[in-house]
């Protein structure tokens, strides 16, 4: 679906304008079609009985995610990928290509806590054992593999709280006992993180955030190395978990701009960031760039860049009479679940009814940022307001 010149040797910025469309393929056009459709039509006897064709039916996929599913294989350094209408979607497809009834699965206690929800309950339910470990733990994490371990997962940075795991610690430690490893890698993408290249055998992203970039899609990619393509492609056969095209299509426009917003967004998150550090009111900035942040040295010894998504931890008088005074009447910033959009988002967050192995005792408050694209001096006098009202009855 792309076409076959050779496109590694050109940076990254050409690279995302080249993959995914073939203007010899499209009559000339720059951008790929959409297809929309669930039936295939066969013209012969033979050819519909032996499925000869690029696409049996609707469910097996279309050109249109053809092309993103070969433009994300190339980004990635992959030997294929699948999609799936979200993140968490991509996330299962992966636990699922690796595990089986009777199984152990070695999860971080930082994880996406859907990720967590879908381990705890219905992969349970199926005979998986998960056990929770100190995202930490680097390569002490052979101490907890048993004789039925068949998938390490990882998350780097951590939801929410942004430790950075020894991603090439575990991958040692799982190549030597024949365990699979998957990671969560939406937060720095392929582009600040080439999870095959320091030896992942299926990365998970959830092109809701910074592939799509403007709020208005759900999308989740799964990228495997050559060993484990063939089960993830069978995986994504048997239960058919293909997103919708017009998603895709989107994706593939996002995926043009991909490399500037991101680097866009790690400026002014590092601006941002620093702002923060040294606002009275915060008490520690959870950044991965920064040297306090757990494994910091992990992120700048493995990782190319950063994003726009960071935590922070508020001095511990405040109270959340005080948090709600600042968050409730915010001007530019929003309280959402997501990020990697155009827009600045801000949550409160608590890990600590959740986390099973490590302990989330942090002194004050805790909230999560997203640096969108408006004016940096129009966010700055947004927080700087809000922490005023916050201070009011402090």
């Amino acid at each position: 679906m792309t076409s076959n010149k050779d496109i590694s040797k050109f940076n990254i910025s050409t690279q995302l304008t080249q993959l995914g469309r073939d203007p010899a393929e499209q009559y000339g056009f720059v951008n790929a079609p959409l297809y929309k459709g669930s039936t295939i039509i066969y013209n012969t006897l033979e050819d519909i009985e032996q499925k000869r064709a690029r696409f049996s039916y609707g469910t097996t996929g279309s050109p249109t995610i053809a092309n993103l599913e070969s433009a994300w294989t190339q980004l990635a350094g992959a030997a294929g990928t699948v999609m799936s209408p979200s993140g968490l979607g991509a996330i299962t497809l992966a636990i699922f290509t690796t595990t089986k009834a009777g199984d152990h699965l070695l999860m971080p206690d930082c994880t996406y806590r859907p990720t967590r929800n879908f381990c705890n309950n219905l992969l349970a339910k199926y005979g998986v054992e998960t056990t929770y470990y100190d995202p930490m733990i680097g390569g002490d994490i052979e101490k907890l593999i048993k004789p039925n371990t068949s998938t390490i997962f990882l998350e780097a940075p951590g939801s929410q709280s942004f430790e950075v795991q020894d991603v090439p610690a575990i991958v040692k430690v799982a190549k030597k006992h024949g365990i699979k490893t998957i990671i969560d890698n939406t937060w720095a993408t392929p582009i600040f993180f080439r999870a095959h290249e320091h030896g992942i055998d299926l990365s998970v992203e959830a092109g809701t955030k910074y592939l799509g970039g403007h709020s208005d899609i759900l999308l989740g990619m799964v990228s495997a190395n050559e060993a484990c393509w063939p089960e993830l492609r069978a995986t994504y056969d048997y239960m058919a978990m293909l997103p919708g095209a017009d998603d895709c299509i989107l994706a593939l426009r996002g995926l043009r701009t991909m490399h500037l917003r991101l680097k866009e967004a790690e400026r002014r998150g590092l601006e941002m960031a620093a702002w923060l550090k040294a606002r009275p009111e915060v008490q520690k900035v959870l950044h991965p760039a920064f040297d306090d942040c757990p494994g910091h040295e992990n992120w700048k010894r493995d990782f190319l860049g950063s994003s726009g998504l960071f935590s922070i931890i508020l001095k511990e008088h405040f109270t959340k009479s005080d948090v709600a005074n600042m968050l409730d009447n915010m001007s530019v910033f929003s309280m959402g679940f997501s990020w990697g959009g155009y827009e600045s988002l801000i949550i409160p967050f608590n890990c600590t009814d959740y986390r099973t192995v490590t302990q989330w005792k942090p002194e004050g408050f805790s909230l999560r940022l997203q640096i969108g694209l408006e004016d940096m001096d129009d966010l700055k006098k947004d927080l700087d307001e809000g922490f005023s009202r916050m201070n009011m009855n402090s």
